[in-house]
C-alpha cells in the first residue's frame, strides 16, 4: 500500500507529528508514506505566504526515512497550492529544492480560498464550478513543474448542501480538456479517498471523472488519503485499489526523485 498524499505538523492545519503518521503507517502494514506538507503561495485575499521552513522539512523527513528503513519507505514530497499567476514563483520554489513528488492542487479560485473564503457564496452553483473547473485548466496549461493533479473535484465538498452540486455532464467538457493538457504533458491524477470523509459518496475524482480518464488514454495515477491525523493514514485504500482495478487500470504510480514507477494493481 503507498499513499501519496499525508500531512504533518508542518502543515497549518495538522497539528500530528511526522513520526505519528509513520508510526501509524507502519501499523497498517504501509509499504511507503509520501508527505505531502502544504506550501500556499499569496493564500486568501490578504495574499498571506503560508510555507515551512524545507531545510527543517528534509532534515526531519530524513530523519524519520533512516530511523524506520526497515519498516516502511518515506519519501518527501509537497502539496503547492496553484493559481494561475504563482506559475514563477512556484518554479522558482521548486527548482531549488530535491522533491520526491510534486501534487499540485487548487485551493483558490479569483484570489479566493474555496475553502476560508467563501468562493461559493452567493454564486450561482454552474456558474461557481465552471469558474472552478476554468481555473484547472488555465493552472495546467500555463505550468508543467507538478506530478500529479491532485482532488480534481474538490470543491464538490465544500457545498453547503451536496444537492446542489451541478452534475457532471455541466462541466465535464472542461474536464476533458484539462485530462487531455495532463495526459499530453506525461502528469497525472490523484485518486484522492478523502471524500467520503467528508460526507460524499465518491471519492475525489468520482468514477464519472475516473472512466473519462481512462477514456482519453490517462494511466498515471496515485492513491492518496489526505491523512491530517493517523487515523486516516492509508484511508480506504484497497477499495481505491479495487475500484481502479474494475474501472480498468492496471497500475497506480509512486514517485521517487521526480520520477515515476508504476505498481501493479494485485
Amino acid at each position: 500500500m503507498y499513499d501519496f498524499h499525508i500531512h504533518s505538523d508542518f502543515s497549518m492545519d495538522c497539528k500530528y507529528s511526522m513520526e505519528d503518521m509513520v508510526l501509524e503507517g507502519i501499523r497498517k502494514n504501509m509499504r511507503s508514506l509520501c508527505f505531502t506538507d502544504h506550501i500556499e503561495f499569496q493564500v486568501t485575499e490578504k495574499k498571506i505566504d503560508i510555507a515551512f521552513r524545507t531545510k527543517d522539512y528534509f532534515r526531519k523527513t530524513n530523519q524519520i526515512k533512516y530511523k524506520y528503513f526497515k519498516d516502511i519507505e518515506i519519501l518527501t514530497g509537497v502539496e503547492i497550492g496553484m493559481q494561475p499567476h504563482l506559475s514563477k514563483q512556484y518554479n522558482s520554489f521548486l527548482n531549488k529544492k530535491p522533491f520526491d513528488f510534486v501534487l499540485m492542487s487548487i485551493h483558490s479560485v479569483g484570489g479566493k480560498d474555496i475553502c476560508f473564503d467563501g468562493f461559493l457564496d452567493g454564486k450561482d452553483p454552474t456558474e461557481a464550478i465552471l469558474k472552478y473547473y476554468e481555473n484547472i485548466l488555465n493552472c495546467v496549461e500555463n505550468f508543467c513543474n507538478y506530478d500529479i493533479l491532485g482532488h480534481v473535484d474538490l470543491i464538490d465538498r465544500y457545498f453547503e448542501d451536496f444537492s446542489l452540486i451541478p452534475e457532471t455532464k455541466e462541466y465535464i467538457d472542461l474536464v476533458e480538456n484539462i485530462f487531455k493538457v495532463i495526459i499530453s504533458s506525461g502528469k497525472g491524477i490523484e485518486l484522492n479517498t478523502s471524500g467520503i470523509r467528508y460526507g460524499l459518496k465518491y471519492y475525489h475524482p468520482k468514477i464519472e471523472l475516473l472512466k473519462l480518464y481512462k477514456k482519453l488514454g490517462g494511466e498515471i495515477i496515485t492513491i492518496g488519503s489526505d491523512a491530517h491525523k493517523p487515523d486516516f493514514v492509508g484511508y480506504d485504500y484497497k477499495k481505491a485499489e479495487k475500484l481502479l482495478r474494475d474501472l480498468g487500470y492496471k497500475y497506480i504510480f509512486i514517485f521517487r526523485d521526480r520520477k515515476k514507477f508504476p505498481i501493479q494493481i494485485a
